[in-house]
């Protein structure tokens, strides 16, 4: 058993009563039931299990277990057959046409009739596609088809998409949750309590679920997917959730033993299972894997580049910013670690477009010297800007403001709410914000139309106002671009023309750290922070 230095950590909930709960609910005579039952906790209440509304990260966690769609997406990003197991795309890339198995089975449900259970059928996809457009869903997810300007059912077995205008990211958003099958019987006989009566496809079928207490979810026995040897999956027998909602209390549970995976380092206890260069300490590596990958997220400052301050106007000073501090040493002593420097462009390690030499690596010479002749051509020599940013980055700034100031730039840093600095950026009131982007889709568009012109803020996502000709023309050629390596060499040349002309200075890349108990096998990590439970195993 792994010692603790925590103290006084009160007001946890044992997974035990999940446990007992799995057992009494009927089901599974195996005494060692504890050993098949993956046990893992959320901070916040799941909002629902509709996939309809799969919008925050614990709600698709949880839909991810229940749902499947047409396609589904690797732990490399590459786009998998689901229940659609072929498709056909036209050479306008406007008609996508899916060829549906015929081997796929709701979970079973009264409401079925006689046989409790159905086929899915493409008409199944043609409803489950018109409640995310439908106002009266009121479905979050409505902009995935925001593109498509139809869709049919051919017949049981064919699906048809048809496209506004060419979209060569269109897949991937099909492998979001929103996009799941949903059986039109069951949807409508409980309305809105569908989302507590979850009836979907996919490895694991609804249980039990206490709001803030505990969700359990059963293996699907007649689940459709099989592994490469043949054997039927999920291989767990049971989900079980909690919802404590202290971390500490998290952490607490997870080092007894009682929770079986944990994400999401909180402060006050980094120091105590990793090291400064974001390794597993020896305390913990008996008990306890580490596994780290890629997360599609960037973190990085912008400049308003229609500002009138003559700072944020001169490529010298925004080159100088970016060339003036050490992002390896900021990742150490801010983060153990854990995140990589992004000295590539704005696009995340992670996606295929990705080129790590794109960006500016620290270079405090060069900083200076651009600095100086900013002062030269400017006459100003005393340069200042002002960072905006939230409490929960503030020392990101600190750290930023130190270096800077060496290089001979004086810094300011204004610290506003974060929901006053998200009003501010969109409305160009700030001239330098700190900001992220985690990717919607898992394609490199999705970065770059930050700098698409016709994206301004507050009516796009492109908070810089950045413009260029060359850029959108680049931009614009990439939709109609079907050649997946042809358009990620458009997505990495418009991302070095960004990076030339500096508009933003990119922080580090995100990283997803998960650990699990050593009997935990098969839970890898993949960019978009889904977790996969199918083809976990726990001895």
């Amino acid at each position: 058993m792994i010692k603790l230095p925590l103290k006084q950590i009160t007001n946890y909930l044992s997974i035990s009563c999940v446990v007992l709960l799995f057992c009494s609910c009927g089901g599974n005579s195996n005494s060692n039931t504890d050993a098949v039952v993956f046990r893992y906790n959320e901070h916040k209440n799941i909002g629902s299990l509709d996939p309809a509304f799969s919008k925050d990260i614990s709600d698709i966690w949880a839909t991810n277990q229940l749902f499947n769609g047409l396609v589904q997406m690797d732990g490399n990003l590459k786009i998998q057959p689901s229940i659609a197991k072929s498709w056909t795309i036209s050479e306008d890339a406007l008609t996508y046409t899916f060829s549906l198995r015929d081997d796929v089975f709701f979970h079973k449900h009264e409401l079925f009739g006689k046989d409790s259970t159905r086929t899915v059928k493409a008409s199944d996809f043609e409803y489950s596609l018109n409640r995310l457009i439908d106002k009266k869903v009121a479905s979050p997810g409505g902009w995935v088809l925001g593109k498509v300007e139809h869709f049919k059912a051919v017949n049981d077995t064919l699906f048809e998409i048809k496209l506004q205008q060419p979209f060569p990211a269109f897949l991937g958003l099909l492998t979001m949750k929103y996009c799941s099958v949903v059986p039109k019987e069951i949807v409508e006989f409980y309305g809105s309590d569908f989302r507590s009566h979850p009836i979907g496809t996919g490895p694991f079928k609804f249980k039990r679920w206490e709001e803030n207490l505990k969700l359990v979810f059963r293996k699907n026995p007649n689940y459709f997917e099989k592994d490469s040897l043949g054997n039927n999956l999920p291989y767990l027998e049971a989900v079980a959730i909690t919802f404590l909602p202290d971390k500490q209390s998290e952490f607490l549970q997870f080092t007894q033993g009682n929770l079986d995976f944990m994400i999401a380092l909180d402060a006050s206890y980094k120091d105590e299972i990793l090291t400064a260069s974001g390794k597993l300490r020896d305390e913990y590596s008996e008990d306890v894997d580490m596994v780290r990958g890629p997360y599609l997220n960037t973190e990085y400052l912008a400049f308003y580049m229609d500002s009138d301050i003559p700072e944020i106007q001169s490529e010298l000073i925004r080159k100088a910013i970016n060339y003036g501090f050490d992002r390896k040493k900021m990742m150490i002593y801010l983060r153990n670690g854990i995140g990589i420097p992004a000295e590539g462009g704005f696009i995340p390690k992670g996606l295929p477009s990705y080129h790590e030499t794109l960006g500016f690596s620290y270079k405090p010479d060069i900083a200076k010297q651009l600095v100086e002749q900013f002062k030269k051509d400017s006459g100003n020599k005393s340069p200042e800007i002002s960072i905006t940013t939230t409490g929960n980055y503030l020392s990101f700034s600190e750290y930023i403001q130190r270096e800077l100031q060496k290089i001979g730039l004086i810094v300011n840093i204004d610290v506003i709410p974060g929901s006053a600095l998200k009003d501010a950026k969109a409305n160009g009131k700030l001239d330098i914000f700190r900001a992220s982007w985690v990717a919607d889709y898992p394609d490199a568009e999705n970065y770059l139309s930050l700098f698409y012109s016709k994206n301004f803020a507050p009516n796009g996502p492109n908070y810089t106002h950045f413009k260029s000709e060359l850029f959108d023309t680049w931009y614009e050629e990439a939709f109609t671009e079907t050649n997946d390596e042809k358009r990620n060499l458009l997505y990495t040349k418009m991302d070095s023309l960004i990076m030339k002309q500096a508009p933003i200075v990119p922080l580090f890349y995100d990283e997803i750290v998960r650990f699990t108990r050593k009997n935990v096998k098969g839970l890898g990590v993949n960019p978009v922070y889904v977790l996969e439970l199918k083809r976990v195993k726990k001895y």
